[in-house]
């Protein structure tokens, strides 16, 4: 059950020189789309990020070695099996798929990009993915991103979508992007999978900049469950149609206001994978301030966001929130002062000083904690430095998801 506002965009822009489709091609799913290919314009500039998982899915593998090889021209994913933990022959049927659609389209191989999602150490069916691209590349199109967002989805309950159209000076610029993702969801440097697209003007090493950059505020900042997938990937498409002016550097008048467009698309993107959370019911917001540095309000953002203990008693709406100093004392700040330490539940403080807040009840707590959308507040006190996490309860179906996934 998705929290919130998890509606998809009354208007998807196209963007123009990116076409999409999907197909079910049999992957792991009976009839549903589980295989998606998107194509990029020959004048595009693309920018990656991909998993830390040092056990990373052979499809990871190889377009971290295409992607530095030449501009990607297809991005080919299916969904149902991850591909990963199995070795050689994983790589060997990730190349298999690339030979097979560079041969269909006439493209250098590196210039394919392949994706997978889905049960980890199984052999991936990689006859069925090539024999359903035909089909895939009959059906591109500009306005599928509908269709393209539902065929990357695994155990997500809704498609992911984000849009925007901005106008700067004389120009306007669009932006449209899909993520996956619903449980192994801690990404540390991408989502589970995430697209987004731009026909804004952006130099290579501008757009990978700004990627990485956009990502620390927005997929590196969610959480459901703590742990980093095997598939994580980000890809950030500029395709250049909106404007033959080219945005090379931070000073350009139009860098800042895409950004921030950008950053609102991204933002958008991960926080619906948290709403979507598998088994979600309750959507929190950990805001960390007064800290001395950025990393220690994350080390403390994310010891709350991950705690099984503080995650379970949002479910039940337990106002137990000594988890929550619990979480903070263990978060590794060695010389954290704790009777400076305030703690908020939305407009409710519940800890002052490092101890029960004077005028705190139970039922005010209780209160906020009812609420389908809660937000954490920590406050320090030891610095101006901040920072903010997104996460989710933990409910008895997240169990029930995740012990039923295979079957």
């Amino acid at each position: 059950m998705a929290v919130g506002n998890i509606a998809v965009p009354n208007t998807i822009y196209p963007i123009e020189g990116i076409k999409l489709s999907a197909t079910a091609a049999g992957v792991r799913y009976k009839d549903r789309d589980d295989l998606v290919v998107v194509e990029i314009a020959e004048t595009a500039t693309t920018a990656l990020v991909t998993t830390k998982n040092t056990f990373c899915a052979a499809p990871v593998r190889v377009l971290r070695e295409h992607f530095v090889k030449a501009s990607p021209r297809y991005l080919v994913t299916n969904t149902g099996n991850a591909n990963a933990g199995t070795g050689a022959d994983g790589k060997r049927r990730a190349v298999e798929i690339c030979n097979a659609l560079a041969d269909k389209t006439g493209v250098d191989v590196n210039s394919i990009l392949p994706f997978s999602t889905g049960v980890i150490g199984e052999p991936l069916n990689s006859d069925a993915v090539i024999a359903g691209l035909d089909a895939a590349l009959a059906n591109l199109a500009a306005d599928n991103w509908l269709v393209a967002a539902n065929g990357i989805r695994t155990t997500d309950t809704v498609p992911k979508l984000a849009s925007q159209k901005i106008d700067v000076d004389n120009s306007s610029y669009h932006i449209t992007g899909m993520s996956k993702g619903s449980g192994m969801i801690r990404p540390n440097m991408a989502t589970m999978l995430g697209y987004v697209a731009t026909d804004a003007n952006i130099a290579a090493d501008l757009l990978q900049e700004m990627l990485i950059a956009i990502n620390e505020q927005s997929f590196n900042r969610i959480t459901v469950d703590g742990d980093t997938s095997t598939n994580d990937c980000c890809v950030l498409i500029a395709t250049g149609a909106a404007s033959s002016d080219i945005i090379d550097s931070s000073s350009h008048p139009h860098y800042q206001p895409v950004f921030a467009a950008l950053t609102a698309v991204f933002v958008r993107l991960a926080q619906l994978i948290v709403r979507d959370g598998e088994g979600a019911t309750k959507f929190m917001t950990v805001k960390v301030t007064g800290g001395k540095t950025t990393q220690e309000c994350c080390d403390v953002a994310y010891a709350v966001a991950q705690s099984p203990l503080v995650k379970t008693a949002f479910f039940a709406s337990d106002a137990n929130w000594g988890r929550i100093l619990a979480a903070v004392g263990y978060a590794g700040i060695e010389d954290l002062d704790t009777e400076q330490v305030d703690v908020y539940l939305d407009d409710v403080m519940i800890c002052q000083n490092g101890g029960v807040a004077p005028d705190y009840t139970e039922e005010a707590g209780k209160m906020v904690m009812s609420r389908a959308e809660i937000t954490i507040h920590i406050d320090l006190s030891r610095g101006d430095a901040s920072d903010t996490v997104y996460t989710c309860d933990l409910s008895y179906d997240y169990v029930k998801i995740n012990a039923d996934y295979r079957s």
